[in-house]
């Protein structure tokens, strides 16, 4: 990290944090500035990009990421669906931030609920900032990262906006990563 890399091939990418698509091309210099969550938050001449762990080796980087995940998916394999799901959330991160967006707070309310015979799983999040434009790929990392759940059989994740977020609402160990403790 922190180093200048030459993107070995194009690959499409987030512009941070209006959330629009762009394609960064072969060649293009980029400096990875963060590596949570299975994606790669990267400064370009153009500002900051989030960077997919399936291109991860235009970076030239092998996603070790991914064996964590399934390690932790394998050690919670038979722990309460519940722990499970929560478990994914703590893998879903802000680009911007170094904190998973349950130590962040932004998680309000996460239940699992049986709707005609299936277990479907209502959340509902937050933001650090109504008009962050990562809002949506944030919301469907989270919802992603639960339908990975071996019997969840649905995900609705909804952002909103009551009660507004604040500093307040991060947990100690999201505190301790962010140097706030």
């Amino acid at each position: 990290m922190n180093s200048e890399i030459m993107l070995a091939r194009e690959v499409d990418a987030i512009q941070i944090p209006s959330g629009d698509a762009m394609v960064l091309p072969v060649g293009t210099p980029v400096v990875v500035t963060q590596t949570l969550g299975g994606t790669y938050t990267v400064a370009t001449q153009a500002g900051l990009a989030r960077i997919s762990s399936k291109d991860a080796d235009a970076l030239g980087i092998t996603p070790e990421e991914q064996k964590k995940e399934t390690e932790v998916a394998n050690v919670l394999k038979d722990a309460p669906l519940e722990d499970q799901v929560w478990a994914q959330l703590e893998a879903v991160y802000d680009p911007e931030i170094p904190v998973d967006i349950v130590n962040l707070g932004l998680v309000y309310d996460c239940i699992i609920v049986e709707e005609e015979g299936k277990k479907v799983v209502q959340m509902k999040m937050t933001l650090t900032a109504p008009g962050c434009g990562m809002g949506p790929v944030i919301a469907a990392d989270a919802q992603a990262r639960i339908m990975s759940v071996e019997g969840i059989d649905d995900a609705h994740v909804d952002l909103v906006w009551d009660p507004v977020w604040s500093q307040d609402m991060i947990t100690e160990e999201g505190r301790m990563k962010l140097g706030m403790v």
